[in-house]
């Protein structure tokens, strides 16, 4: 109990840190990489962990800290209007003045003349009500070699790529009743654009399989995972994945490692209901140095 209280500390530290990475570098690009480092997180995963600590997307919180400080330029400098929006990460004035408006209920032209007297722009509570809770367990992976068809695009999408992943290994003799079939996933959907959100559809092959131009093989290490276990619409997967960020992984006295997140499917969509669909979420996870 004390191990996992001591890590949800740390994360909640982390990320703390992550955030004055972010206030004291507000006019440097902010990429993933480079905010993640900060806080010590893989960046496959710092999207949803910061997401379940702060109560909002990363994004969402540096355009919050912009207009904080924009908010303060209004009143306290005399920058004109355009430069304030430039600041601020926005490339003309109306789209910040649209963004500020929607943020301190006033427009910032009228927020300056009011000295700063507006709407109190709102910080997120991360905390609230659980309303699902789930079985974690963990397991021990060996080396795998999958065929994957990578894909880019909203993650509900990615049937394509199976589809044509699956079209490629029939024809070639690669499937059978126990073939596994995995997503590996690697961005939050709530924090990257959905046309931006990178995938690989794969499925496990033999070590002799090779791949062409359509398929590619990749090679995972054995590896050590937290599992678990969904039965519900593909399209539910999120309340899941928030879950086991949110709730399950601060008090865990885990980390995730380096590598992304991968869901297995455990039976075949186009033979089950939705509501029977069963698929794993494994996080890989940090190897623990004995103490």
């Amino acid at each position: 109990m004390a191990a996992r209280q001591s890590t949800r500390l740390d994360y909640g530290r982390r990320v703390a840190r992550a955030m004055a990475f972010i206030a004291a570098n507000l006019d440097a690009p902010l990429d993933l990489a480079s905010v993640a480092e900060a806080a010590s997180f893989s960046p496959f995963h710092f999207h949803r962990i910061f997401r379940a600590i702060a109560g909002e997307t990363l994004s969402e919180h540096i355009a919050r800290a912009r207009l904080s400080r924009a908010a303060k330029d209004l009143i306290e400098a005399t920058r004109p209007m355009p430069r304030i929006a430039r600041r601020a990460g926005y490339a003309s004035v109306a789209a910040f003045t649209r963004a500020f408006g929607q943020a301190y209920g006033l427009p910032p032209g009228a927020y300056r003349r009011s000295r700063g007297i507006g709407a109190v722009l709102p910080v997120p509570d991360p905390t609230r009500e659980e309303t699902a809770m789930y079985d974690v367990t963990f397991r021990n992976y060996p080396a795998m070699r999958l065929a994957v068809v990578d894909h880019r695009g909203p993650y509900q999408q990615i049937g394509t790529a199976f589809d044509q992943l699956t079209a490629w290994g029939r024809a070639r003799g690669l499937l059978a009743p126990a073939t596994r079939f995995f997503g590996r996933y690697f961005d939050d959907p709530k924090s990257v654009p959905a046309a931006q959100c990178r995938a690989q559809a794969g499925f496990e092959v033999w070590l002799s399989t090779e791949g062409d131009a359509e398929v590619g093989i990749v090679t995972l290490p054995a590896f050590r995972a937290a599992v678990l276990r969904f039965k519900g619409p593909y399209t539910e997967l999120e309340t899941p994945y928030a879950w086991m960020y949110g709730s399950w992984l601060p008090g865990s006295g885990d980390e995730p490692s380096s590598d992304p997140c991968l869901e297995e499917y455990l039976n075949d969509p186009k033979a089950v209901p939705p509501p029977e669909r069963l698929t794993d979420i494994i996080m890989p996870l940090r190897q623990k140095v004995p103490a």
